[in-house]
C-alpha cells in the first residue's frame, strides 16, 4: 500500500562509480545494483519516491571520450554530455531497481526522465566560471584545447590545468508537474540527474542550453519542493555530518534545526567543495516546505530511516 509521504533521494555520482574501481560499465552496474538494494527500505515501506543522482565521474568520462575523438567527429557541448549521462545512468538505475522490485514481487513502475533545469540567464555565476571539470592537463595541452574549442581554463594546483565552467543556481525544474504526477501515481521517477541539463528561457519563450553545470544537491532541493516531497535523503560518503571534520576535535551531529545548520554553514564548518552545498540544499528544502532532510551514506539508510544513523535537519 502506498504511503502518503513522498521522499526524494539524492544519490552521489560516486555511489554508482566507486573511486576504488576503474569505472567500467560492469563495475558501474554492479555498484548501481548494490545501491538500489540499499534504498529498497524506502520502497518496502510504500513511500512515494523520486530519485536524483550526481554524475561527476561519469560526465568526466563522457568529456574525455569527446576530447579523444575530437579529430574524427564534431565535439559535443557540455549540455549534451550531461544529457547523455542522464540517459545512461537513468537506464542503469531503472533496470537495477526494476530487477530488485521483481525479486521482492513489488509491482511499481520505474521511469527515467531526461530533465532540463532552468537557470537565470543573468546569473552572475555565468560570467565567473570556477567549476573544474574533465581531465587534468599540462598548461600547454590545456591551452591547445582552449584555443581549439574556446574553453576557459585555470590552474587547479601547481602544474595541473583543467577546464572551468560556470555553475549557476537552479531556478526551476522543467516538467516538474509531470514528475509530480508520476510520483503521485506510485511510479518511482529518476529525474534531474547530474543537477539537470542547464537551460534558460529566452525573451520569445524558447529554451536555450548553456555550457555550465548545476550543483545536483541544490537542484534536488528544488525538485523536492516542486513535487511536494515531505522528506529528502542526501546520500554522501559519510554516515553523518561532523563539526570540525577531519580534525582532532571532530564530532558528529545527529540533529540540527535549520537555524543551527545555517549558523554552522556561516561559520565555515561546511566547505564549499564538500558538505557546503548539501547543507545549503537541506536548508532550502526545509524553508520551501519540507519537513525533514537526512544526510547519510547508502550503507546507513536502513538505520537512518528509524533514526539510528544519519544527521537530520528540521525546521
Amino acid at each position: 500500500m502506498l504511503s502518503d509521504t513522498t521522499i526524494l533521494v539524492a544519490l552521489g555520482g560516486n555511489a554508482l562509480a566507486p573511486s576504488a574501481a576503474l569505472g567500467t560499465v560492469t563495475e558501474q552496474f554492479a555498484q548501481t545494483r548494490a545501491a538500489m538494494d540499499l534504498i529498497m527500505p524506502f520502497i518496502r515501506q510504500g513511500y512515494r519516491l523520486a530519485i536524483t543522482h550526481g554524475n561527476g565521474p561519469q560526465v568526466g568520462d563522457e568529456l574525455l571520450r569527446v576530447e579523444l575523438a575530437a579529430d574524427r567527429v564534431p565535439p559535443l557541448p557540455l549540455g549534451l554530455c550531461v544529457a547523455a549521462t542522464q540517459g545512461t545512468m537513468g537506464y542503469m538505475i531503472e533496470q537495477s531497481l526494476q530487477n530488485a522490485l521483481l525479486d521482492e514481487d513489488i509491482h511499481r513502475d520505474v521511469v527515467s526522465l531526461i530533465t532540463q533545469v532552468l537557470v537565470d540567464e543573468h546569473d552572475p555565476a555565468l560570467e565567473r566560471p570556477d567549476k573544474f571539470i574533465g581531465e587534468r592537463y599540462s598548461r600547454d595541452k590545456a591551452r591547445q584545447f582552449a584555443d581549439r574549442y574556446g574553453w576557459r581554463i585555470a590552474e587547479q594546483e601547481a602544474g595541473v590545468w583543467r577546464r572551468v565552467v560556470p555553475s549557476p543556481r537552479p531556478v526551476r525544474i522543467n516538467n516538474a508537474r509531470s514528475i509530480k504526477h508520476l510520483v503521485g501515481m506510485g511510479s518511482i521517477v529518476i529525474a534531474s540527474g547530474g543537477g539537470g541539463i542547464p537551460a534558460y528561457v529566452m525573451a520569445n519563450g524558447h529554451f536555450e542550453g548553456v555550457d555550465a553545470v548545476i550543483d545536483k544537491d541544490l537542484a534536488a532541493a528544488i525538485l523536492g519542493a516542486d513535487i511536494g516531497a515531505q522528506e529528502m535523503y542526501i546520500l554522501t560518503d559519510v554516515p553523518e555530518v561532523y563539526l570540525d571534520f577531519r580534525t582532532d576535535h571532530q564530532r558528529p551531529l545527529r540533529r540540527m534545526t535549520v537555524a543551527e545548520a545555517q549558523a554552522h554553514l556561516d561559520a565555515g564548518q561546511f566547505p564549499t567543495g564538500s558538505m557546503g552545498p548539501k547543507m545549503e540544499a537541506a536548508i532550502q528544502f526545509i524553508r520551501q516546505g519540507g519537513r525533514k532532510v537526512v544526510l547519510t551514506n547508502t550503507e546507513s539508510i536502513a538505520k537512518a530511516l528509524v533514526g539510528e544513523s544519519g544527521t537530520s535537519v528540521y525546521d
